[in-house]
């Protein structure tokens, strides 16, 4: 059992979402000055959010992307609250969004100084180079993540699908960088 629980944080929800038809656009903008839309620069609208904090991208092929949600229920609710607010001022949206979770990036802390040059040997599919980087690139096969791991025993997790996998991730990392004693705690 590890002496220090590693601590988590989900930073951000990428959410994908599907509307089986193409959405007005032009209309969307002028019901919603404070959305943002700009074909000229970038084919999409922006939708933001304070509650949850968060932005929708919104296509006129129907397609839209969420980011900034801090979970992924969170990511979820906020594509709902948009098809919402946009059927509430009249814009036609048929059926319910098919709402997808495509990344989740977290933080986390181990708890104490790891030696990269040392995992680097010890854990499978890395990538160090301390001249370029300070991190060591981790490619984890099972869950599948990318774990950029640094010397403080900070971390970020990417490419998780499930906050439960980013857990799994991190504690599967933190147990491995213990037994083999490549982790070391302040006394």
């Amino acid at each position: 059992m590890p002496k220090v629980k590693p601590t988590v944080n989900i930073e951000n929800v990428v959410a994908s979402a599907v509307l089986n038809h193409n959405v007005d656009l032009e209309a969307i903008t002028k019901l919603f000055p404070m959305a943002e839309y700009r074909p000229e620069q970038f084919p999409g609208l922006v939708f933001r959010l304070k509650k949850p904090k968060t932005a929708t991208l919104i296509f006129s092929s129907g397609k839209m992307v969420c980011t900034g949600a801090k979970s992924e229920n969170l990511a979820i609710k906020a594509v709902e609250k948009v098809v919402k607010e946009l059927k509430s001022h009249g814009i036609v949206i048929v059926g319910k969004p098919k709402i997808q979770i495509q990344n989740i990036v977290a933080s986390a802390s181990l708890g104490g100084k790891i030696d990269l040059e040392k995992a680097t040997y010890m854990l499978s599919k890395t990538m160090y180079e301390p001249e370029q980087f300070p991190g060591l690139i981790y490619r984890m096969d099972n869950p599948k993540v990318v774990i950029l791991l640094f010397s403080s025993g900070k971390l970020v997790c990417t490419g998780a699908k499930k906050e439960e996998e980013v857990y799994e991730a991190v504690n599967k990392l933190h147990v491995k960088l213990e037994k083999e004693k490549i982790i070391h705690y302040e006394d």
